[in-house]
């Protein structure tokens, strides 16, 4: 994980440079962020799921 999280972000920050938006990329690069901050930052791309799911009770929640 934290090696894609460096990755997007060198991208996104070279398509900054560019004037270009990369929107899809910049949602993934905030999904592992989420997973990261969640302590998950060790481990495989699997573990997005597990982000995701967490983000999604939180959203419920708030309803």
């Amino acid at each position: 994980m934290e090696h894609f999280i460096k990755d997007m972000a060198i991208a996104l920050d070279e398509a900054a440079q560019m004037n270009l938006s990369l929107p899809g990329l910049a949602l993934a690069h905030q999904l592992y962020n989420a997973l990261k901050a969640q302590g998950g930052s060790r481990n495989g791309t699997q573990a997005l799921q597990l982000a995701l799911s967490r983000l999604s009770a939180l959203d419920w929640e708030r309803r």
